[in-house]
């Protein structure tokens, strides 16, 4: 594990000012047919079509994994973050991705000039694989989780749901290695230290919740949810620690409240959000009890879906 600094609101600031533009400023969305004001930040809208550029866009233009060749993994999303930033700073990269990786992610990140190299059987064997191959050709391995910069430059959403939706009670954010949370939580705690941050992980991908709750990284032996973005079975030390000063809960939910919630956002808002993308606006609708009459938030993360996947779980998408 790396020692490093934790995320910074200022740094926070500062991402603001150096992300592209093109990933700032999402539309900000609202309900009130859940019994609650719900706010949602809409990450779809952009073009990798989540809101992985603006962690992977401070990454590089912080200069955060200096100088030369990038290496990562990814399920999809955030390697096409990477890709987006740095082969726009002329740097290569290179994304290893699981053999069952989303194929319109994978098109995706190639489209946008990663060389993408697919090994093991999930993201974190793909992880594996490029953290040897990154070491064993002395190139910089970029972690989702690992790095303040990327966690910061995700809590810049954070920073424009405070100034958009003003006082909130309650902000539900999705759960996979850490990053989007640690940067969420990181802003809240300084600027509306009240709301409740709540992380919400997939029920079959437990282990941040484990490791929370243990405040030290607990591996689980498998990953099995239908929300690839996060389906992590091995959690990032760095993240841990963070989300232990940055978060006030860990909640889990089945995938049936994932594929109600995407179903949800497609009716109230004509969003097409993929499964990991909706686990904040499932988590808010499933303690939408707790927070009757009240002020809450989330986010809608990514929308890679492939059309098989629409079909299985949007069929109304088509109609």
């Amino acid at each position: 594990m790396t020692h490093q600094a934790p995320p910074s609101p200022a740094r926070i600031r500062d991402a603001r000012a150096a992300i592209d533009p093109v990933f700032l400023n999402a539309p900000l969305l609202e309900s009130h047919s859940l019994g609650l004001a719900a706010f949602v930040k809409d990450e779809t809208d952009n073009p990798i079509r989540s809101f992985k550029g603006r962690g992977t866009g401070w990454y590089v233009a912080s200069g955060a994994g200096g100088p030369g060749p990038l290496v990562t993994a990814s399920a999809g999303n955030f390697g096409q973050g990477l890709a987006y930033a740095a082969t726009r700073a002329g740097r290569a990269v290179t994304v290893f991705a699981s053999v069952s990786a989303n194929p319109v992610k994978i098109a995706a990140m190639r489209g946008f000039g990663a060389d993408v190299v697919l090994e093991g059987e999930d993201f974190d064997a793909a992880k594996a694989a490029a953290r040897a191959y990154a070491a064993g050709h002395g190139l910089t391995f970029v972690e989702d989780g690992a790095s303040a910069a990327i966690a910061e430059g995700a809590g810049t959403m954070a920073a424009e749901l405070t100034e958009a939706a003003g006082d909130l009670d309650a902000v539900f954010v999705p759960l996979g290695n850490g990053a989007l949370a640690a940067g969420i939580g990181c802003w809240f705690r300084h600027a509306s230290p009240r709301t409740r941050v709540i992380a919400v992980a997939a029920r079959g991908a437990p282990c941040m919740a484990l490791s929370f709750a243990a405040k030290a990284p607990v591996s689980t032996p498998e990953a099995l949810t239908i929300a690839d973005g996060i389906a992590v079975r091995e959690p990032v030390p760095e993240a841990v620690a963070w989300l232990a000063d940055t978060v006030d809960e860990v909640m889990l939910i089945d995938d049936d409240a994932i594929i109600e919630a995407m179903r949800f956002a497609h009716a109230a808002f004509h969003r097409l959000v993929e499964p990991a993308g909706a686990a904040g606006l499932a988590g808010l609708m499933a303690r939408r009890g707790d927070f009757r009459g009240r002020r809450v938030a989330t986010m809608l993360c990514g929308a890679n879906l492939t059309e098989d996947q629409r079909r299985r779980w949007l069929p109304e998408s088509f109609r």
